[in-house]
C-alpha cells in the first residue's frame, strides 16, 4: 500500500494540483484524468501556488482520491524545484494534521506523512501511528516508514506487529516485501530487533533480537532467549517459534558451552 500511497501522491499532486495558479475558492475541486482513474482534491479552504516558495498547497480538510485510494489530511503540500532540462519537478510531498491513508484494504494513520521523491521512503509520525492491511496491524511510538526501492517497511520505538491472537513487540521492526502469486505485494519476513516479545495465547517468548518467517510462520530468537508457558520455562542462546502449530524449540546458541535449561512445575492436583 505504502508503494502506491507514494505513486498516488505524485500523480494528484504534480497532475491535480499544476492545473491552477493562486489561491482557489472554499471547497475547491480539481479534476484530472490518468488512464481510468480520475484524480479529485478537495480542501475547505482552497489551493495555493505559491510561485515564491516554490509550493502548492491544499489546505482545510483537504482530500486526495484516486480509484480506491483516498489521503486526507489538514493540510497537503508539494514543494517542487526547476529542472535543468526544463520545466519543474514535484521532489516532497507532505500530509500534515490528522493523516488518514485508506485504499480497499489497507488504512494507515498519522499526524504527518513526508514523501521523499528523490529518496523514495514515505515516513508517517506523530501520535497513534498505524497501519492496517488485511488480518495484520502494525502500530509504533515513533515512525513508520516504507522505502520504496528497497521493499522494507520499517517500526520503530515500541513497535508491534499482531495478526489473530499472534503479537510481534521489538524496539524496531523491519518489514520485507515480495511479490505474491497473483503479483500483489506481500510482507514476507520480519526482523525483529531490541527488545524482542512474542506472545500467543499459550506462551510468551522474549530475546534481543528475531526473524520472522511470514510465510511459514516460524520465529527465530537469539540472545538471551526465554519461552514461558504458564509456571514452565525454558532459558537459552537460540530458539525456533512455530507460530502456526505451537511448537517451540530451544536450541544451544554459538557460544562455547552453551547449554538450555528449563524450569518445570508439575501440576498441582486439587485436593
Amino acid at each position: 500500500m505504502m508503494a502506491r500511497l507514494a505513486a498516488i501522491l505524485v500523480t494528484i499532486l504534480v497532475l491535480g494540483l499544476g492545473l491552477g495558479g493562486g489561491a482557489s475558492p472554499a471547497r475547491a475541486q480539481l479534476l484530472q484524468q490518468e488512464g481510468d482513474d480520475p484524480v479529485t482534491i478537495e480542501a475547505d479552504d482552497g489551493i495555493e501556488w505559491v510561485r515564491d516558495d516554490k509550493l502548492y498547497i491544499a489546505r482545510g480538510n483537504a482530500k486526495a482520491v484516486r480509484g480506491t485510494l483516498t489521503v486526507s489530511a489538514d493540510t497537503l503540500t508539494a514543494a517542487y524545484r526547476a529542472k535543468d532540462t526544463g520545466g519543474s519537478e514535484v521532489y516532497r510531498l507532505e500530509a500534515l494534521g490528522n493523516v488518514v491513508i485508506v485504499s480497499a484494504e489497507d488504512r494507515a494513520v498519522g499526524d504527518r506523512a513526508v514523501y521523499d521523491i528523490d529518496q523514495q521512503v514515505i515516513v508517517l509520525t506523530g501520535e497513534g501511528l498505524s497501519f492496517k492491511s488485511g488480518i495484520d496491524t502494525i502500530t509504533a511510538r515513533d515512525s513508520l516508514e516504507y522505502w520504496e526501492t528497497r521493499q522494507l517497511a520499517v517500526a520503530r520505538g515500541e513497535a508491534t506487529a499482531r495478526r489473530e491472537g499472534q503479537r510481534i513487540d521489538a524496539d524496531v521492526l523491519t518489514a520485507h516485501f515480495g511479490e505474491g502469486p497473483n503479483g500483489e505485494n506481500r510482507i514476507e519476513q520480519v526482523d525483529a530487533l531490541g527488545n524482542v516479545v512474542i506472545t500467543t495465547p499459550e506462551e510468551v517468548v522474549h530475546g534481543d533480537e528475531g526473524v520472522y518467517d511470514v510465510l511459514r510462520e516460524v520465529a527465530t530468537l537469539e540472545g538471551d532467549v526465554r519461552v514461558t508457558r504458564g509456571e514452565n520455562q525454558l532459558n537459552g542462546e537460540r530458539a525456533v517459534v512455530n507460530l502456526k502449530t505451537g511448537v517451540s524449540r530451544m536450541l544451544p546458541g554459538s557460544k562455547a558451552g552453551g547449554r538450555v535449561k528449563g524450569l518445570f512445575t508439575p501440576e498441582r492436583e486439587n485436593n
